[in-house]
């Protein structure tokens, strides 16, 4: 069970998988993604123990300079999060809705991280920068309050690094629009 993740974004490809390098080699941690993203961007998203993490995220983003987008560390991630990184929530009860876009991966794997830890919600989807300009977003749902509360608090620590571009609450979403979502 993973209790700890960091992630650092790049707007160098190259420099990405250069400082996926060191993040492996400069501390004990896995990494789960090391991969492009668009719009020619690179994440590295890595588990471990938290003084791991946090020495590995902090010598990627030494070694990145002026080309980290965005990072963080999550102590204690949401055991909803990461499966619904790998698209593989199965996820049949929908209710409310709730979307959080940002511009970048960190900021929304953050703050779908703080949403479902807010409130009674589960994530139905964190689509990562791929095929979308850069962009990310995550969709919850639950009761139309907790989704309210969830995507208040998800989306005010987007909306802190500057990264949040829109937050929705759907409290009826269509019986069409949630078949495409599934």
């Amino acid at each position: 069970m993973i209790h700890a993740i960091g992630l650092v974004e790049f707007t160098s490809i190259a420099q990405g998988i250069e400082c996926a390098d060191i993040m492996a080699k400069s501390a004990d941690v896995k990494i789960l993604v090391a991969k492009t993203t668009c719009p020619g961007k690179y994440i590295v998203l890595v588990s471990g123990e938290v003084s791991s993490i946090q020495q590995s995220v902090n010598a990627g983003i030494e070694l990145g300079a002026e080309t980290v987008v965005d990072s963080f560390i999550i102590p204690n991630v949401h055991p909803s999060i990461l499966p619904a990184i790998s698209g593989v929530s199965t996820l049949k009860d929908i209710k409310a809705l709730g979307i959080i876009e940002t511009y970048s991966v960190a900021s929304l794997i953050e703050a779908a991280d703080a949403a479902v830890k807010a409130g009674d919600v589960e994530p139905l989807l964190l689509h990562l920068a791929f095929g979308i300009g850069g962009k990310s977003y995550t969709i919850l749902t639950g009761e139309v309050a907790s989704v309210k509360a969830a995507v208040e608090e998800g989306s005010a620590l987007a909306s802190a690094k500057g990264l949040l571009i829109r937050q929705v609450v759907i409290p009826r979403p269509a019986k069409q629009l949630i078949e495409s979502l599934l």
